[in-house]
């Protein structure tokens, strides 16, 4: 948050008290804080603004408690009143929480957090409510409601009627929103706690979700369109993210998208292919999905001999900055390699060497080679949407002997 805004807001609470409070130099207090200390801002607004009041000999720092404001325009660190309609409730991870959901009016729509210690009344899903001083709060960058022991919540005699604004991919950003997208991968749940993970997308590119166990959330279907209400979005290395425990997942059956790339383009040569490239075994258990071992164990559901095959490589693209850890799925690896599902099955199941005649035949066949991969950065691994081996161009080649002081004929 600009730092003048906070600034202004302080000015603007001890002006309702007949105080009067030059901006500017609050805004140079808290630069002091925030630049210099390494203070988080809504310490170092809280700094000041306790300051500023004993400055002045007021009893404590005055709150805009009676300002009814929209749920969109909401900025960390403000207190407010807001009306709205609770459009989604999750379970809480902590015994010390006693409620948490969403609360939405037509302008937007915020999380919030009802801590144990607040006495504050159980609120209901699709009900409206009037919520009068609660605070802005913030936590990893996502803007969010704590309702205190001061927060007075009154259930609206008339329920607030809007429609829900969907935001495109692309336009993500920390908080809650809503989405019409495609499912377009399932990915290995690479954590116990994770119900589902992968992909969804629609023309303005792909994101990644999570939905963790605990609630009664849906499955996903890949190639399914899906209307997702209120959905959290986090951020990841930069990266927005999404997670559906306490959304409402509305599959249109009827339905086709096409979901677009989003993705960044790099171009190299593959410098290594890593184990757990080729034929791989996965848990049939729902919601598993792991890579079995060779024994085809399971790490959390043991032995499990009616297992399903993948196919994937896991490798690492150089592009002269840069090395990229790349994962191909399945399609991918088909594309790239010709080699099908159905191949690579028969050669594990009739070769001397098994699993491991398909990884040599793969590695034998894109390994040291140039290939363009578009796909999402997935923080540590770029997921491959798209790869195709890269051709001859004679004025590059031309350019690069150049470089070198050769000519282009190689003489």
């Amino acid at each position: 948050m600009d730092l003048s805004e906070v600034a202004e807001r302080i000015s603007q609470k001890f002006t309702s008290q007949s105080v009067e409070v030059d901006a500017a130099s609050i805004e140079k207090k808290l630069r002091t804080l925030v630049d210099e200390f390494g203070v988080n801002l809504t310490e170092a607004e809280k700094t000041v603004s306790e300051n500023i009041a004993k400055e002045h000999g007021l009893e404590s720092v005055p709150r805009q408690t009676s300002e009814q404001r929209e749920i969109g325009t909401l900025l960390p660190g403000e207190w407010a009143t807001i009306e709205g309609k609770v459009v989604g409730l999750s379970t809480p991870v902590s015994p010390m929480i006693k409620q948490t959901g969403v609360i939405a009016d037509a302008t937007g729509a915020i999380q919030f957090t009802a801590w144990a210690r607040a006495n504050a009344p159980l609120l209901e899903m699709g009900e409206s409510y009037r919520i009068e001083s609660v605070v802005v709060d913030e936590y990893r960058g996502v803007p969010k409601l704590n309702f205190h022991a001061g927060t007075t919540i009154t259930q609206s005699e008339e329920n607030i009627t809007f429609l829900p604004q969907v935001t495109n991919v692309a336009d993500l950003r920390p908080g809650v929103a809503c989405l019409r997208v495609k499912m377009v991968q399932e990915w290995e749940a690479r954590h116990e706690r994770i119900f589902q993970t992968g992909l969804v997308g629609d023309e303005t590119g792909t994101v990644k979700f999570t939905t963790w166990k605990g609630d009664d959330a849906p499955r996903l279907e890949v190639g399914m369109v899906y209307n997702i209400f209120y959905a959290s979005v986090g951020e990841y290395q930069g990266r927005p993210d999404i997670t559906l425990n306490g959304a409402t997942c509305v599959p249109d059956e009827d339905a086709e998208m096409e979901v677009g790339t989003g993705g960044m383009t790099y171009q190299g040569a593959i410098i290594n292919i890593g184990p757990g490239s080729g034929v791989i075994k996965r848990c049939p258990v729902e919601g598993c999905n792991r890579v079995l071992s060779r024994m085809n164990y399971c790490p959390v559901h043991e032995m499990q001999n009616d297992f399903r095959y993948d196919l994937r490589i896991k490798g690492v693209l150089d592009d002269g900055e840069k090395a990229h850890n790349i994962l191909m799925q399945r399609e991918v690896v088909e594309t790239v390699t010709g080699v099908t599902l159905e191949e690579a099955v028969e050669t594990a199941e009739n070769s001397p060497m098994g699993m491991d005649d398909v990884f040599y035949r793969l590695k034998e066949t894109i390994m040291g080679r140039y290939f363009t991969c578009t796909g999402n950065d997935l923080g540590d691994t770029i997921l491959v949407k798209e790869c195709s081996p890269v051709t001859f161009d004679k004025d590059r080649h031309a350019e690069l002997l150049n470089l070198l002081g050769g000519e282009a004929n190689g003489e």
